[in-house]
């Protein structure tokens, strides 16, 4: 579990500084596997199918009553992310995909835009 936190800690630390700065409120969790609430929300049956979480608020849609809130929640999902891959190298850049996927969810862009964006940075 600790070398999973350490490559969870590594992919943040790898974020642009920019990024950096516009993560207030914001915790990020290494769970197992996913709950049957959060799969629920995914609209997924498998645990083994979700590999990240994010749950909150986006930026996007933050209004000026937005405040004293609970902290928005990044899960890391360590037995599907494991068991998809073949070496601690690809569990890394595994993580590194799920940690900036979550994120572009909390800066609002939704599922659509992001499998259109991975798409293109896979085909280049």
């Amino acid at each position: 579990m600790e070398k999973f936190e350490n490559l969870v800690a590594r992919a943040i630390e790898r974020l642009p500084h920019e990024f950096m700065q516009k993560l207030e409120n914001v915790d990020i969790v290494i769970q197992d596997w996913p709950t049957h609430t959060q799969l629920r929300r995914a609209r997924l049956a498998s645990g083994t199918q979700l590999l990240g979480l994010y749950e909150g608020v986006p930026q996007t849609r933050r209004g000026r009553s937005y405040g004293l809130v609970l902290p928005d929640k990044i899960s890391v999902f360590r037995k599907p992310i494991q068991a998809r891959c073949r070496s601690e190298g690809d569990v890394e850049v595994l993580i590194g995909r799920v940690v900036r996927h979550e994120l572009a969810h909390h800066f609002g862009l939704d599922e659509g835009t992001l499998r259109r964006i991975e798409r293109r940075g896979r085909s280049s």
